[in-house]
Formats: C-alpha cells, sequence, structure tokens
C-alpha cells in the first residue's frame, strides 16, 4: 500500500524524495496532459489538448477531463499543503464537439487556515472568448510540508490518438464487475495522492462511467452526455476495492440524473465520495 508522506514530514529530504516518486507516477494528469506550473518545471501551460479518449459517444468532452484539469482545490499546491478535495462541481455551457485544446482560467476566492475556494472557466485555447464549462470547489490542507520544496521534473505520457485508444475508466483500471456495480481495484501509487488516499482523478473517471451507463440504460441509447456534476468527497479512500453504488432519477426534456456513492470496501464498506450528474439525451 502506498505510504501517506505526512509520516516523513520531519525528514525534509525524505519527503521531498517521496513527493517526487509520487508525483512523478501518478496517473491522473500525465494521462490527459495536464502540466500544473505551481509544481511542474517548465513554461508555464494550463492546457490540455484532447483526444478521442477524452469524449463521449456523443463526441462531447468527458466531464472526468474537465474535473482532472481544473480540480479545484482551493489553490494550494504539494509544495506548500497536503491539500486534499472537499467538494466539486462542473457546469458544461458548450460540449466542444469541434474543440481542438481546452484551456484552465483558474481563480483563487479564498484561501483559510485550512480551507480553500477556487473557481475556473475551461475555454477553448485557440477561441479564448469560447467558455465551455465553469467548474468550482472547496478544498482542505491536512498539514505543511517541510519548508524549500522545489518544482519537479515530471515524464509525460505520450499517448497518440487513434481509433484503438482504451477509453478512459480502462486505463484508471475501473471495470462494471460481475455484480453490475462499477469499481476500482485496491490501492496503488498510480491512482493515489502523495497522502496515500484514492485521487479524484479515478474517481471523477468511474463515476462518470457508472453514472452515463445507468443514464444510457434507461435512455436506450448511448447517445447521452454529462451536462452537469457535483460531488462530495467524504473521507480518504485507503484501502479498496471502491464499489459505486448508483440510482437513477428520471427527469423531463430529455434530462436525467444519476447519484452515485463510493464505498471503500477495505475499509468496513465507509463511503468516501458522493456525486450526482445531470444528463442530456441527444436526439
Amino acid at each position: 500500500m502506498p505510504r501517506d508522506i505526512r509520516e516523513l514530514r520531519d525528514d525534509a529530504e525524505a519527503y521531498a524524495a517521496e513527493l517526487r516518486r509520487r508525483w512523478g507516477a501518478l496517473l491522473s494528469y500525465r494521462y490527459i496532459g495536464r502540466s500544473w506550473p505551481s509544481m511542474d518545471v517548465g513554461p508555464t501551460d494550463n492546457t490540455v489538448t484532447l483526444r478521442s479518449d477524452m469524449r463521449g459517444p456523443t463526441g462531447a468532452i468527458l466531464l472526468a477531463v474537465l474535473g482532472i484539469a481544473a480540480p479545484e482545490g482551493g489553490g494550494r499546491s504539494d509544495l506548500e499543503a497536503v491539500p486534499n478535495p472537499v467538494i466539486h462541481s462542473c457546469q458544461v455551457l458548450d460540449p466542444g464537439y469541434d474543440v481542438r485544446r481546452l484551456e484552465v482560467v483558474s481563480e483563487v476566492l479564498k484561501h483559510g487556515r485550512q480551507m480553500g475556494y477556487s473557481r475556473s472557466r475551461i475555454i477553448d485555447a485557440d477561441r479564448p472568448d469560447r467558455v465551455l464549462a465553469l467548474t468550482q470547489g472547496q478544498g482542505i490542507s491536512l498539514g505543511a510540508p517541510p519548508d524549500g520544496l522545489k518544482k519537479m521534473a515530471v515524464e509525460p505520457i505520450v499517448v497518440e490518438d487513434g481509433p484503438d485508444l482504451p477509453p478512459l475508466w480502462q486505463v484508471f483500471g475501473a471495470a462494471r464487475r460481475t455484480d453490475d456495480h462499477w469499481a476500482l481495484p485496491k490501492l496503488s501509487p498510480e491512482v493515489a495522492s502523495p497522502d496515500a488516499a484514492l485521487h479524484l482523478g479515478p474517481q471523477f473517471v468511474l463515476f462518470e462511467a457508472a453514472a452515463s451507463d445507468l443514464a444510457s440504460g434507461a435512455a436506450g441509447t448511448d447517445q447521452v452526455r454529462a451536462i452537469s456534476s457535483h460531488v462530495m468527497f467524504l473521507a480518504r479512500g485507503k484501502v479498496g476495492p471502491f464499489r459505486t453504488d448508483a440510482e437513477l432519477i428520471p427527469g423531463s426534456d430529455g434530462v436525467t440524473a444519476v447519484r452515485v456513492v463510493l464505498h471503500d470496501e477495505g475499509a468496513g464498506d465507509r463511503p468516501v465520495t458522493a456525486g450526482s450528474y445531470q444528463f442530456l439525451v441527444s436526439g
């Protein structure tokens, strides 16, 4: 199991080495091509180049991609805190069918002693006046790292776009089990945050896959796209496997909703995350 980096708080050199290892192994940002000027060595770049696996069956950009690109942790990086998410929400204004690159324009609303609040506009990087989505959220700091941490060089994952790319849920290890519950396996370094908890990236991917599956089944078509989400992080997912329980809530005028709760089966089936997703049936 991954180690909680806070255990190394009194050894600055060991803490820095562990953070480099963990940040370099984390799949969420590297796989979608999201760099972080606050963490990474190199030029400032808040864009993500979109691939076919970052879109759903309708061609709309997946909410999971928008959430990973703009996680809204309150504006604190791992160099100045041990950040954890509390709340994240997203509202889609434009499905971005023809968008090649998105850009995240973020704003920190408030920093408290532990809590932070932020929001972003996600725009078409080639047409900055075109807003694709709005995100906002709340994060908490679980502690302070040692002083003197420096930005890190991160080895990118080069993914060539093409029709044979696996879906994001498969890359992150999610699957629909024989009991019809979508789930992630036990915690591993590739999907764990430095404090040894399930990172929000795989949770966003899993939640959207589970919710879309249920919404598509109810609609009788895969031509549904997520138009909003609200996710609350209740506790740290520390063991796994992580199981989703999903509930369909029918609406009207082509709109339906799905509520999802994530349980840590290895930690007494404790609920760790809850979310609601709104879908629009195309055609």
